[in-house]
């Protein structure tokens, strides 16, 4: 069967790998008897919970020429995200994560990216900048800006946007892809020139804008030219703000069974609300919920709502 390829309406840009999780939780991986196998990687998830709701979205990334790089290709096929943009890298070996599961709040991750992930390893030469101009919402994340080519292609592609319709940059600071915390702010900070919409829990807004404290903090990001700035408080919720409004909306409650997935659900669903044109609070809400969803079951990619089931706990409040 052929495909025709139409120009995505959200393009992604990052990290892609296979997450493997344990299928028992509350025991360190020495003790861990069986494992499960997925998609993962914060881009590629957001990706993933995107398309669930129906939009045509295309990712950017590398994968090594190796089982879990061909595993990945499919992988993004069913999952209905379009893979034309992921460069197969014979020089390297596709990312494998390993996770803990320690219920309701501790996940340790244990990345193996050594000497360097074929998603850091995407040049200019590879963009698609009519794409990139096009797509009516570009999602980048930080960890994308932490090694060259990648963090120039970032750049590139931040620039011929030109702030233009919804280009969001997903904070997503994690320590060990950084030399230091102030070597993640120089580069935040000039990725924050061209985007349009911040997000990040509390510590990724203190790497990114100094800040902590959360009104002070999305005060901060528009500052930096931001339109909307969206700060996770954990249990105390989300906020968000623009020049004209603040919203804060409180955690959807549920029996976490593992919470590495939640962010990158709340990033497709706030993905899908924002071009669905919808109130600030009404995406928010819809976030969280999906997140939430998230939260409660094992695996992370096949685990994202459709907006059936996010809609059927808003309506119900469950």
């Amino acid at each position: 069967m052929t495909h025709t390829y139409v120009s995505p309406e959200v393009l992604v840009l990052g990290r892609l790998g296979v997450d493997i999780y344990p299928m028992q939780s509350g025991v360190g991986l020495e003790d861990v008897e069986t494992f499960g196998k997925y998609l993962g990687g914060s881009a590629a998830n957001v990706a993933v919970a995107t398309a669930r709701y129906g939009h045509n979205v295309a990712l950017v990334s590398g994968v090594g020429d190796d089982p879990f790089g061909r595993f990945l290709l499919r992988e993004l096929g069913v999952l209905g995200v379009d893979p034309r943009y992921v460069r197969v890298n014979p020089d390297l070996k596709t990312p494998v994560t390993f996770c803990e599961i320690f219920p309701p709040d501790d996940f340790p991750l244990y990345f193996y990216r050594e000497p360097t992930a074929p998603d850091l390893t995407i040049t200019e030469a590879e963009l698609d900048l009519d794409a990139v101009r096009s797509a009516g919402l570009l999602w980048c994340t930080v960890t994308g800006l932490s090694e060259e080519p990648s963090r120039g292609t970032h750049l590139v592609a931040l620039r011929e946007r030109g702030r233009a319709g919804h280009t969001v940059l997903d904070l997503d600071y994690r320590p060990m892809f950084w030399p230091t915390p102030a070597d993640a702010s120089t580069q935040v900070a000039a990725a924050l020139e061209y985007a349009t919409v911040a997000v990040g829990n509390r510590e990724e807004c203190e790497v990114a804008v100094g800040e902590t404290e959360p009104e002070r903090a999305a005060d901060a990001l528009l500052e930096r030219g931001v339109q909307l700035a969206i700060v996770k408080q954990g249990p105390r919720g989300v906020l968000a703000k623009t020049r004209d409004a603040t919203v804060e909306v409180p955690p959807h409650l549920v029996s976490v069974v593992n919470g590495l997935g939640a962010g990158d659900a709340f990033g497709g669903a706030l993905t899908h609300g924002l071009l669905e044109g919808w109130e600030l609070e009404r995406t928010l809400r819809f976030a969280n919920i999906a997140g939430a969803i998230v939260a409660s079951r094992r695996e992370c990619s096949t685990a994202m709502p459709t907006a059936a089931e996010v809609e059927t706990f808003m309506g119900t409040g469950a």
